[in-house]
């Protein structure tokens, strides 16, 4: 695969080597089928969980949904924007992880490839995948599950998960920085990740979380992403402010997160430990 310079590499987004990225990707991942395959039916099965957890427990009339008609719809939007928000935030991360275990980041960072072009091309089929196990999880809980998105706005749907990606994508940057310095991130992008959604509403609302920590969930800025995709599906309005505070996180921060993965890179080709693991 060849990549030409462009005259300013450092600082340039060429779409075809974001797209030479993915297709190196897609055609590795496609070389394990039955992997692929058993991901998606673990997510089926996810979602199998929560439906019968909705079943066991019908009398959550009291609690505020964010206008989803049950239990089961509100946590299958739970489940797939943290999908999303998962793959924005981890999958540069991991992906560079990855790369260093195969041994072929240095040969990635020595090619004339700008850092947003690198950050973006590694990080973006696993957020493609991302989007497509969401759009399959959704149509599962839909059609054979029975939840109700009759009230869905397609334009707030697709805007919210663009700006949440983009949101998070600043995360991803950070964290795809400690695993470049450190080699070993993986727990802290777990973590990191898993509390944010916890407390945000990924599961449940955040009306139940106790006192002291419900003001933290509400400033969280998962927590826009999970009101604002419940809004465009089951209120088909209401979304545009959550879309609008993701939007603004990722003006301030994506160019910081960009930032820091540059000199991270620089550091370890410094350093000479690009090959290391």
């Amino acid at each position: 695969m060849s990549i030409a310079a462009s005259s300013s590499p450092s600082s340039s987004l060429r779409p075809r080597v974001v797209l030479a990225l993915v297709r190196r990707d897609f055609r590795q991942a496609r070389s394990y089928r039955l992997a692929l395959v058993l991901d998606l039916l673990f997510g089926v099965a996810n979602l199998l969980v929560f439906f019968y957890i909705s079943r066991t427990f019908t009398n959550g009339a009291a609690i505020d949904l964010g206008g989803a008609p049950s239990y089961f719809a509100f946590a299958s939007v739970g489940i797939v924007i943290t999908l999303v928000i998962g793959a924005a935030s981890t999958g540069l991360a991991a992906r560079i992880r990855e790369e260093q275990l195969l041994g072929t980041l240095e040969a990635l960072v020595v090619q004339p490839v700008s850092v947003p072009e690198l950050s973006v091309g590694l990080a973006a089929y696993t957020f493609l995948f991302a989007m497509g196990r969401g759009a399959f999880y959704l149509l599962v809980a839909g059609l054979w599950l029975g939840a109700d998105f009759g009230e869905t706005s397609w334009t707030g749907l697709v805007v919210i998960l663009l700006a949440a990606t983009a949101a998070f994508s600043s995360l991803g940057g950070l964290l795809g920085a400690v695993v470049v310095v450190v080699k070993r991130g993986d727990a802290l992008v777990g973590m990191v990740t898993y509390t944010m959604g916890i407390l945000s509403g990924a599961f449940f609302p955040i009306s139940v979380l106790p006192d002291w920590l419900e003001p933290i969930g509400a400033v969280l800025p998962t927590r826009f992403a999970f009101d604002g995709l419940r809004s465009a599906i089951f209120e088909g309005s209401g979304w545009a402010g959550d879309a609008l505070v993701l939007l603004v996180f990722s003006v301030v921060t994506v160019p910081i997160a960009v930032w820091f993965f540059g000199r991270a890179l620089a550091l370890a080709r410094r350093a000479g430990t690009l090959t290391q693991y």
